[in-house]
């Protein structure tokens, strides 16, 4: 069978259970994997895990399935801009691991190198630490973080071949070819499918390896923040 799905609900068949983990790319709206989260609203799966910099912001990305209590805990970066995020979290609703966002970035693409742990200078000194593996390196202690290990990978990518190459564009690519490499399986949405031989082979960010299923987004593009000016 071929990578290509007419569908997410298609793309996700077979996949999702109830209490999985899921990697999810995203910074803010930009690179959300929306038709997907969208099937997994609809879908149903509950009591998920969902490492991932932010959520989305209320009705929009993983705000969703937060709204349909689909998710039992984030592990992320930035929760400010999704009021139903904080709402949870501070009602003790929401489980939450913060990261920072550069080991969150880092956790994953352990994950996908197979690294179970790395020790880093983020966070020590603070409750990031509190409970963590020190250990000190010529003089600088540092802290261990275990590297992300999901049972699905959702990611939003550029452009795509039939072979499961991708492209990102600009913000979208901080977190998900991290994302893209750390689930047992990769799904990938793409605003375009382009042939295969098309792509610049130097330029490709995820290799389609990684890739186990895409489909063509049909997700509306939103703006998290207008900003605008009198003319």
């Amino acid at each position: 069978m071929g990578k290509i799905y007419d569908s997410a609900d298609a793309a996700l068949n077979g996949i999702l259970f109830d209490g999985m983990k899921i990697a999810a790319g995203g910074f803010g709206l930009c690179g959300m994997p929306n038709d997907l989260i969208e099937a997994i609203q609809r879908n149903g799966a509950k009591n998920l895990t969902v490492a991932s910099n932010n959520a989305g912001v209320d009705g929009i990305g993983l705000g969703l399935l937060l709204e349909t209590r689909q998710i039992k805990k984030m592990i992320s970066s930035y929760v400010g801009e999704n009021a139903e995020f904080m709402r949870q979290y501070l009602s003790g609703e929401l489980e939450l691991e913060f990261t920072p966002q550069g080991t969150l970035a880092e956790r994953m693409r352990a994950g996908g190198a197979g690294i179970p742990g790395f020790y880093t200078k983020t966070g020590v000194g603070t409750v990031i630490a509190e409970g963590k593996d020190h250990k000190d390196f010529n003089g600088e202690t540092y802290i261990m973080e275990e590297g992300i290990f999901a049972d699905l990978s959702l990611i939003k990518a550029w452009k795509g071949d039939a072979q499961g190459n991708l492209v990102y564009r600009k913000t979208a690519r901080n977190f998900n070819p991290n994302a893209a490499t750390c689930g047992k399986i990769c799904v990938a949405e793409v605003e375009e499918i382009v042939p295969v031989g098309s792509l610049d082979p130097d330029l490709i960010h995820t290799p389609g390896i990684f890739v186990n299923r895409l489909i063509l987004s049909t997700a509306e593009k939103h703006i998290e923040n207008r900003t605008t000016r009198a003319a």
